[in-house]
């Protein structure tokens, strides 16, 4: 059985940081993208950061210079490093593991970050 667990988040001032990890069991880790996204309240979920299988990364816009995502392939697990918070960083964010060629698609339950004074 496929296990994607968060962790890592918490209440932070702006201009901050948070590692959040993501713990990935029952599954081959090395062979999926791993994707952090996020969901802020009365917004839809939106894509933050994808790290592929061949090491890849894509951050969307608002992030980018701030965030950074990487994987341990040996301890199946993906981080997201984000330094400089701001207030609209405040959401709930997702980890996401992602296999097209296997038809794969899993969901974390996510983790919360607030960043407030």
């Amino acid at each position: 059985q496929v296990h994607v667990v968060e962790s890592g988040g918490g209440l932070v001032q702006p201009g901050g940081s948070l590692r959040l990890s993501c713990a990935a069991s029952g599954m081959i880790f090395s062979i999926y993208d791993m994707g952090w996204y996020r969901q802020a309240p009365g917004k839809q979920r939106e894509l933050v950061a994808v790290i592929t299988n061949s090491i890849s990364t894509t951050y969307t816009n608002s992030v980018k210079g701030r965030f950074t995502i990487s994987r341990d392939n040996a301890k199946n697990t993906v981080y997201l490093q984000m330094n400089s918070l701001k207030p609209e960083d405040t959401a709930v964010y997702y980890c996401n593991a992602k296999s097209i060629a296997l038809g794969r698609n899993y969901w974390g339950q996510g983790t919360q970050v607030t960043v407030s004074s």
